[in-house]
């Protein structure tokens, strides 16, 4: 029987990333994927959406540039080719990844992993050994049991990005980050939109003052945002709630996502609510078997499952890393304008405890120049020692913004180190430099 240092199972985004993590550093993987590599990051959620949503912001500049006096034919979209390129992309990107795994001493398994107490993983007849394991199964759209729901014929997060025509009208269930990028990719180019979200607000888990930069934006592109109801039934091809009955073309459920455990199950883990319980290592009440990702809660995003997987290969290699700082993870909406966010919220502090200056970009020079000064800068750090507690970026490429922020933070920096960068001119981060002035009441464009 094979022997493995380590197998890893799933090879998402935390999953091939931990595998060539572990070759790098001397160990001989195995990476076991029952679909294809990339998990649902690259095929089925963050990497398709994000192309489409590049589609649709260019719409919005053409549009734009009409108001500026360029002048263009009118504007006719071939679906079909937009969703080709969408295909040929990730194409691309999964031949890198398979390329990246053939790079390093890695075995890679293509097929359904079980895997027994006794550390042996069977691969559609095969056995090996290893002396780790982590879990990097990720997880599965969920939707509500509403009742009559068998009458409907709908989308998951998991299916939508199959669609070859553009369709004239989506209603989309939920008000979170995929639903609000959803709204973003298929408005613009023509599609009617309607949200329907029980809750009293979209976005609930971001930023409070980006909400209604967001919804504005929203009711421009002629997205109908429909909130606080109750749903009642689904009866066919219509919605009923307390406000009344909604009828669709298309359905989209946006409603979350649920862990792939099967596997912890079979093992008997130890379980915190529907997730893997795990310690500061990842490491679950089993020795030696681990988990990452979606499958363990907190920060369900690509780049923490990555983060995590090098975390864990780090302990499996006896190196004992200090527990990554959840303070420390971006989180990131690609709306127009986007959301990005590390940190503390505002709301989640004490005003007595913290200083918190905003500046917004409709007086800065390159987001005016742009043509898209909405939003703005939060700035939050410690009234005590003004170490940087969390800062918040609303605008037009504002997940690239803020990591200038979050590398000062990372390298133990404070407010008053930030306000020394000098940042060039024009560019929207420069108003990073005025935000962490305004601390000590200097700033310049304020």
């Amino acid at each position: 029987m094979k022997k493995y240092d380590v197998a890893i199972i799933g090879a998402g985004a935390g999953g091939y990333v931990a595998a060539i993590y572990a070759a790098r550093s001397g160990l001989n993987v195995a990476l076991v994927e029952k679909g294809k590599v990339g998990g649902a990051c690259f095929n089925l959620g963050c990497i398709p959406s994000k192309i489409m949503i590049e589609h649709s912001k260019l719409i919005q500049k053409m549009k734009l540039g009409e108001q500026w006096g360029i002048s263009t034919n009118n504007i006719e979209i071939d679906f079909p080719k937009l969703m080709q390129r969408k295909e040929d992309l990730i194409q691309q990107l999964l031949e890198d990844i398979h390329r990246y795994i053939g790079n390093n001493t890695i075995t890679y398994y293509s097929g359904k992993a079980e895997v027994t107490k006794d550390l042996v993983v069977k691969v559609n007849g095969e056995e090996f050994e290893a002396k780790d394991i982590i879990l990097a199964t990720g997880s599965k759209p969920f939707v509500p049991p509403f009742k009559g729901l068998e009458t409907a014929t709908y989308y998951t997060t998991d299916t939508i990005f199959n669609m070859k025509e553009l369709p004239k009208q989506l209603t989309i269930i939920g008000g979170g980050v995929i639903s609000i990028e959803m709204a973003f990719s298929l408005a613009p180019l023509g599609t009617k939109v309607t949200i329907l979200n029980h809750s009293r607000d979209i976005l609930q888990t971001e930023e409070p003052d980006a909400r209604p930069i967001i919804r504005k934006k929203l009711h421009e592109l002629g997205v109908e945002l429909v909130l606080d109801f109750e749903f009642e039934e689904i009866r066919g091809n219509e919605i009923v709630t307390s406000r009344g009955v909604y009828t669709y073309e298309n359905l989209l459920f946006a409603t979350g996502r649920r862990p792939n455990v099967e596997i912890a199950e079979a093992l008997g883990l130890e379980m915190d609510g529907r997730y893997i319980k795990v310690n500061e290592y990842y490491e679950t009440n089993m020795p030696h078997v681990y988990a990452i990702g979606d499958i363990i809660g907190g920060h369900q995003l690509a780049h923490a499952a990555s983060a995590e997987g090098i975390h864990a290969i780090e302990a499996i290699l006896g190196n004992k890393p200090e527990p990554i700082d959840l303070s420390t993870i971006p989180r990131c909406v690609y709306s127009t304008p986007e959301i990005a966010t590390f940190g503390a919220l505002e709301n989640e502090v004490s005003a007595d405890e913290v200083i918190v200056t905003k500046l917004p970009f409709k007086t800065n020079p390159k987001a005016l120049m742009e043509g898209n000064a909405d939003g703005f800068i939060k700035f939050i750090s410690s009234k005590k020692d003004n170490s940087i507690l969390g800062a918040c970026v609303v605008g037009d490429g504002a997940t690239e913004i803020l990591n200038s922020m979050l590398a000062v933070k990372v390298a133990g920096g404070t407010a008053e180190d930030l306000a020394k960068i000098i940042f060039p001119h024009p560019t929207k981060s420069e108003l990073i430099g005025d935000a962490a002035r305004t601390v000590f009441w200097k700033g310049i464009h304020i």
